[in-house]
């Protein structure tokens, strides 16, 4: 339905206020640009009645996109009619605001495709729509609004830096003997043919080499190292102020990122709530970046570990911990998760306001940064270099 504008209630209302003056004193011209303003009116009414009458599509490419980087929405409009379509505008409400692109007239049956850019300067999970097709008048009096299309998703991940994944495994299988850190992930690899000893399992028997020698014979198996990453945040917001939780949720997502894409097994802790295990791959990254991508601060009070990380299963490789400040008592519970993991790393991020106490804690090697960028240069060279 037709609305009239801002100028075109002030048009109508100075209209109305000259016609009734003009006939009040007996002045024709008055009445005359008083009749001339509401026919104005009335005719930009009747021209944005007649509602667009296109096929309109829009897209949104990437749907996933860092932080800051550029994102589009590829808007499509096809004129069905046999007769020449007037211009209008199409747009589209995102994150509070409002991302318009104006259609020039089109031609019977023609096409045109459009592209207008999306802000990404926000983390979380953005819906972009609904498409709103606007159409005014040439002198701005009054407008009709179509809402058209469905709502799109736009996943804003946090910002990653480059990071080397560090090597760190966790023995797959229960038996004794040595291990390998190059096997593939999920087997056991065949080292030798032997004799048979007591206590070696049945089902390793060789056959073909017992027929052949006349000796029992097993194969002796390599267990590969399965390489797994742990990653503890920090999300309380009394320790991380907003502008370092956007940090710390950055280098999280730089880590456990790069450990999915070179194919370790990983898992994401938060002192929230979040407990997510995934096998590695390119798939597990992004499922990871879309978990931190809606992660909010916790309020609240909550221990630096939580309970489901103090079990004895699923545990081993490497843990690497980001949170604010280096603690005594948040370092003291990290010491405690120190024997089930390889290697154990604390990152701090204070954005140059650190209070927390120094504490040298064996086995810990702890890292200090003023943000992410500088945390993963640290870690590059003194952990995974």
């Amino acid at each position: 339905m037709p609305r009239l504008t801002g100028r075109g209630w002030a048009v109508l209302l100075a209209a109305v206020f000259a016609y009734v003056v003009g006939v009040l004193v007996g002045f024709p011209v008055l009445r005359a640009l008083g009749g001339a303003g509401v026919g104005v009116v009335a005719a930009a009414l009747v021209v944005t009645a007649r509602r667009p009458r296109v096929t309109v599509s829009r897209e949104v490419y990437p749907d996933r996109v860092q932080r800051g980087r550029p994102a589009f929405a590829r808007l499509r409009v096809h004129n069905d009619s046999t007769r020449r379509h007037g211009g209008f505008t199409a747009g589209d409400r995102v994150d509070g605001g409002y991302q318009a692109v104006a259609v020039r007239p089109l031609a019977p049956g023609a096409d045109a495709v459009y592209h207008y850019e999306l802000p990404t300067v926000r983390r979380g999970r953005i819906q972009v729509g609904p498409l709103t097709l606007e159409r005014v008048d040439p002198l701005g009096l009054g407008r009709s609004r179509l809402t058209s299309g469905e709502l799109a998703t736009m996943w804003v991940h946090p910002k990653t830096y480059p990071v080397h994944a560090l090597v760190a495994g966790h023995p797959r299988h229960h038996h004794e003997g040595r291990t390998s850190d190059d096997s593939p992930h999920g087997t056991l690899d065949l080292r030798d043919v032997r004799e048979y000893v007591p206590g070696d399992e049945v089902r390793h028997l060789h056959w073909k080499a017992t027929a052949r020698t006349g000796r029992l014979m097993v194969r002796d198996y390599v267990d590969p190292n399965q390489p797994r990453f742990t990653a503890l945040l920090d999300t309380r917001s009394a320790l991380l102020p907003p502008e370092v939780f956007e940090e710390a949720v950055d280098l999280t997502a730089s880590l456990v990122s790069a450990a999915a894409a070179a194919g370790y097994w990983c898992r994401l802790v938060t002192t929230g709530g979040v407990d997510l295990k995934l096998r590695g791959g390119g798939a597990s990254a992004r499922q990871m970046l879309d978990e931190l991508c809606e992660l909010a601060p916790l309020t609240g009070t909550a221990p630096l570990v939580p309970v489901p990380l103090t079990r004895t299963g699923d545990r081993g490789g490497s843990l690497v911990v980001v949170l604010a400040a280096a603690y005594r008592e948040d370092l003291n519970s990290v010491a405690a998760l120190r024997p089930h993991y390889a290697s154990t790393v604390v990152i701090t991020l204070a954005g140059g306001t650190a209070t927390g106490v120094d504490v040298a804690v064996p086995g810990v090697q702890v890292i200090r940064a003023p943000n992410a960028r500088g945390a993963t240069r640290r870690w590059n060279v003194a952990v995974a270099g």
